[in-house]
């Protein structure tokens, strides 16, 4: 069975920096994309970074400057790295790793992993 995993959320002050990781297992398909969405109490999910299938990235307005996507489709595991958090960056940040084996590709989300910023 398919499991994806987030780590590295945490309680951070304003300014500060979080990398979180995401890694999937119980696959014999590969890695080939990746995004983090992120939900805030009372708000929708929301995009806030994909790393796509030919290697281009793209990352919610919000975050531009401050966040670093990045993935191993070797290991299955990807990252975000967030700097210059702000209190508006905090919420529940879900990792969708997107597996193929060059012909199928199948989507998973994991459970998430809080973050939350102090102002």
């Amino acid at each position: 069975q398919v499991q994806v995993v987030e780590s590295g959320g945490g309680l951070v002050q304003a300014g500060g920096s979080l990398r979180l990781s995401c890694a999937a297992s119980g696959s014999s398909f590969s890695l080939s994309g990746m995004g983090w969405f992120r939900q805030a109490p009372g708000a929708q999910r929301e995009l806030v970074a994909r790393s796509n299938r030919d290697g281009s990235t793209n990352y919610a307005d919000s975050v531009k400057g401050r966040f670093t996507i990045s993935r191993d489709n070797a290991k299955n595991q990807g990252w975000l790295q967030m700097n210059s958090l702000k209190a508006e960056d905090t919420g529940v940040y879900y990792c969708n790793a997107l597996l193929s084996n060059g012909y199928t590709s199948f989507s998973y989300w994991g459970q998430g992993t809080q973050v939350t910023v102090s102002s």
